[in-house]
C-alpha cells in the first residue's frame, strides 16, 4: 500500500511538473509573441518618419554633391557641361578683357531688401554665443535651432522702428555682405567675379551695405550709413584719379539710392550738406537693376496677409499647417509681427495711385499678359534694336487696377454692378478691446469682427484706396510709415514741403539731381508672370489667426489665363511689374521734365527671360528673374562696358521687349 501511495504520489508529481512545464512553455510563447508584436509595432512606418528620412536624404545628397563639386578639378564640370550643351561662351569679363577693356570707373553696389547679411552685436540670454554670427543670410542655422529667439532679435521696436531694448543687429560689411545670400545662392558674386576679370578689386569696388529693415532716413539716424556711403564715394573718386563712380543698385536698393541722392544734396541736419553739384561731380551713371520705382503690388499682399503667390500655394497643399503652432512657432503670426516692424517694406507700396496703376474699370496694361507663352532663348547681347513685343495677341481683358478684390466675381464684374459699403464709416467706429487669449499680438486682434467684415464688404481696393485699407488694419505700422514715406504725385515740386525726407524715395515727388552729364538706366527682366492683383477671401479660422487669405481656388477659364491661384499676373521679372520698373525712364524722366529738369539721359535696358536649358546651367545665363538676372550675361556685359567708360548711346540706347512705351502713353502724368 505504501508502495502504491508512493507510486501514486510520484505520478501525481510528474503530472504536476508536466503541467508546470506546459504552462511555462505557454508563457514563453506568449512572451515571444508579445515581443514580436511589440517589435512589429515599433517598426511601423509613420508619415513623420517618411518626412524626416526624405529631408535627410535630400540634405545628404545635396551636401555630397556640393562636396564633390568643390573637391573635383574645375575643368570636370565644364567638360561635362560642354559634352552635353556644346562649347560654352566666354563669361562677359573674359570676353571684354580680350577686347581690351580694363578697370576704369570705380563701382558702388547697393543691395536690395533681404539680400544683405545681418549679424548680432548684442542680444538677450537666448542668443548666448551668437556674437557677430549671422542672423540673416548664410546658413540660417539659428532660425532652425531657436526660432522664437531668432524672430525676437530680427524684429525692430514697434513704436520707434529702431532697436528694441538690449538688442543690436547690424549689417555685415564688405563685399561678403551680399555676394551670396546663402551657400551656393549668388546675388552679387557673379558680377563681382566678371568685373575682377578686367582688373577690378576691392579698392575699386564698394558694397554699400545697410540695415534693410530700417526706414531709409533711420539708417542715417542709427548707423550713419548715408554719411559713410558719401565718404566712401568721395574717397573712391579721389583715389582713382578723379574718375566718377558707377552706382549699381538692385531691387529696393534703387529706392534707397534715390533717397541718398536727395539726402547728399540737402543741407544738414536733415541732409548730408554736399550741395546741388555733388552728384554731378561724383557719379557717372546709376544703373538700376530690377528697380521697384513705383512700388510693387506684392508688398500689399505681404503687409495685408503675409502672403505672396508661393506662400498661398503652399497653404493649399498643407491647409492650416502654417497657421498652427509648429515647434513652438506660430509661423504666420510670428512672421507678420516681425515683418510689420520693418519700416523699409513700406517704401514699396504702390505709388501714384490710380493715375499710375489704374482704377476700378481700367489699367495701363489694358489686357492680360500671356502667362502661358513659352520664352525663347533669344536674348542676344548684341541686339540693341527695339524688338516687337514678344507677348502674343491680347488675351481675356483683365482689370489690373483692382489690386485686391474679395471674390473672383467681384474682380471680373463692372464697377456699376458691385455693391459696396463705406469703409470710412467703419473706420470711425470704435476699436474693440482685445479680448482674445492670443500668445502673439498682431494688430488684427484689436480691430474686431465688425471691422474685419467691413474690409470684405468694401469689395475692391485700387492703388488709391490701398492706403486707406492698410491704415485701417495696421494703424501703428502706417503711422510710422507715414513719417518716412509718401505715395502721391507732386502738384508743384518747388513746394518747400518736398524738401522733407519722406518724399525723397518717391520719383513722382522729387527731382533728379542737377547733373546733365550723369546717366540713369532702368535694367530689368521681362517675360515672367509677375504678381499684379489678388483675389482674397475672409478665413473662418480661430480668433488668433490672420483673418484674410488669398483665395487660391480662384482660377481663370483657360490654361493661358493670368488668374491662377487667386493671383492676377502681368509682365515683369517675377517680383517687379514692368510698369513699375520702366515707366519713369519711359516717360517721367524721358528728356527734360519737371521730374528731370536737367535732362539726364535715361535708358531702358530690358532682358527677355530665358530659363536654363538644363540643370548644369544652374540658374541660367539669360535669366530675367528678379535675383537671377544678376547672373545674366547680357546685363553683366552692359554694366562692365559702362564701368569701363561706355555711354548709353554706345550701348545702343534703349533695348525694349515689352509694351512699356505704349502703356506710358495711356498714363496721364503731368510732365
Amino acid at each position: 500500500m505504501s508502495f502504491l501511495r508512493r507510486r501514486k504520489g510520484t505520478d501525481s508529481s510528474k503530472s504536476q511538473n508536466l503541467r508546470c512545464n506546459i504552462v511555462k512553455e505557454d508563457e514563453k510563447n506568449n512572451l515571444y509573441e508579445s515581443l514580436r508584436k511589440e517589435s512589429y509595432n515599433s517598426k511601423k512606418w509613420s508619415c513623420w518618419d517618411s518626412c524626416c528620412w526624405f529631408i535627410g536624404f535630400v540634405c545628404s545628397v545635396w551636401w555630397f554633391l556640393l562636396l564633390l563639386y568643390n573637391t573635383m578639378p574645375s575643368s570636370i564640370p565644364q567638360y561635362v557641361t560642354e559634352a552635353i550643351t556644346g562649347p560654352l561662351t566666354d563669361p562677359p569679363g573674359v570676353k571684354l578683357r580680350k577686347e581690351g577693356l580694363t578697370v576704369n570707373h570705380p563701382v558702388v553696389f547697393v543691395p536690395g531688401i533681404v539680400t544683405g547679411g545681418l549679424e548680432l552685436w548684442e542680444g538677450h540670454q537666448c542668443a548666448e554665443g551668437l556674437f557677430r554670427k549671422r542672423l540673416w543670410g548664410g546658413s540660417f542655422g539659428e532660425l532652425y535651432k531657436r526660432p522664437l529667439c531668432w524672430a525676437q532679435h530680427m524684429s525692430l521696436d514697434n513704436e520707434t522702428g529702431l532697436d528694441p531694448p538690449g538688442i543690436r543687429v547690424r549689417p555685415v560689411s564688405g563685399l561678403v555682405a551680399a555676394d551670396y545670400f546663402a551657400a551656393g545662392y549668388f546675388v552679387w558674386a557673379v558680377l563681382i567675379a566678371n568685373l575682377a576679370q578686367i582688373g577690378y578689386e576691392e579698392k575699386t569696388m564698394y558694397m554699400a551695405a545697410y540695415d534693410w529693415r530700417l526706414s531709409f532716413q533711420n539708417t542715417e539716424v542709427r548707423d550713419q550709413t548715408l554719411s559713410r556711403i558719401k565718404s566712401n564715394i568721395e574717397l573712391m573718386v579721389a583715389t582713382n584719379g578723379g574718375k566718377k563712380v558707377v552706382v549699381i543698385p538692385h531691387s529696393m536698393g534703387v529706392l534707397y539710392f534715390l533717397h541718398f541722392m536727395k539726402w547728399v544734396e540737402a543741407p544738414p541736419p536733415m541732409g548730408g550738406g554736399g550741395g546741388s553739384e555733388w552728384c554731378a561731380k561724383h557719379i557717372k551713371a546709376v544703373m538700376n537693376i530690377g528697380g521697384p520705382f513705383l512700388g510693387v503690388p506684392k508688398s500689399v499682399s505681404g503687409l495685408f496677409s503675409v502672403e505672396a503667390r508661393d506662400i498661398a500655394i503652399a497653404r493649399t497643399f498643407a491647409p492650416g499647417f502654417l497657421d498652427k503652432d509648429v515647434f513652438g512657432l506660430q509661423t504666420f503670426q510670428h512672421l507678420m509681427r516681425m515683418t510689420r516692424t520693418w519700416d523699409s517694406t513700406m517704401s514699396m507700396i504702390p505709388k501714384g495711385g490710380e493715375t499710375i496703376w489704374g482704377g476700378l474699370d481700367w489699367s495701363p496694361e489694358g489686357s492680360s499678359f500671356n502667362c502661358g507663352a513659352k520664352t525663347l532663348r533669344n536674348n542676344s547681347i548684341n541686339n540693341t534694336d527695339r524688338i516687337p513685343n514678344i507677348n502674343l495677341a491680347d488675351m481675356n481683358n483683365v482689370n489690373y487696377g483692382r489690386i485686391i478684390s474679395f471674390g473672383k466675381d467681384v474682380a471680373e464684374a463692372h464697377s456699376s454692378k458691385i455693391e459696396r459699403v463705406d469703409l470710412l464709416d467703419s473706420m470711425k467706429a470704435d476699436m474693440l478691446a482685445n479680448l482674445t487669449n492670443c500668445d502673439i499680438w498682431i494688430e488684427y486682434h484689436d480691430i474686431g469682427d465688425h471691422r474685419i467684415k467691413a474690409v470684405a464688404d468694401y469689395k475692391v481696393y485700387t492703388a488709391g484706396s490701398i492706403l486707406d485699407l492698410l491704415h485701417f488694419v495696421s494703424p501703428k505700422l502706417m503711422a510710422r510709415g507715414g513719417a518716412h514715406f509718401s505715395y502721391g504725385i507732386a502738384d508743384n515740386l518747388d513746394d518747400p514741403k518736398y524738401q522733407h525726407y519722406k518724399y525723397w524715395s518717391n520719383p513722382l515727388e522729387t527731382k533728379l539731381p542737377d547733373a546733365p552729364d550723369m546717366e540713369i538706366y532702368s535694367m530689368y527682366g521681362v517675360g515672367i508672370p509677375t504678381e499684379r492683383a489678388y483675389v482674397y477671401k475672409v478665413t473662418t479660422a480661430t480668433d488668433c489667426s490672420i483673418p484674410f487669405q488669398i483665395d487660391t481656388s480662384a482660377e481663370g477659364g483657360s490654361e493661358d489665363s493670368c488668374l491662377k491661384g487667386g493671383v492676377f499676373s502681368a509682365d515683369g521679372d517675377e517680383t517687379v511689374p514692368v510698369l513699375s520698373a520702366g515707366l519713369m525712364a519711359a516717360k517721367g524722366w524721358r528728356g527734360k521734365t519737371r521730374f528731370n529738369p536737367s535732362g539726364i539721359p535715361a535708358y531702358i535696358r530690358e532682358y527677355s527671360h530665358a530659363p536654363p536649358a538644363n540643370l548644369l546651367e544652374g540658374r541660367g545665363t539669360q535669366s530675367g528673374a528678379h535675383v537671377d538676372i544678376m547672373g545674366n550675361f547680357a546685363l553683366i556685359e552692359d554694366v562692365i562696358r559702362v564701368a569701363a567708360g561706355a555711354t548709353g548711346k554706345e550701348l545702343g540706347g534703349d533695348h525694349v521687349y515689352s509694351d512699356i512705351f505704349k502703356w506710358a502713353e495711356r498714363i496721364n502724368l503731368q510732365l
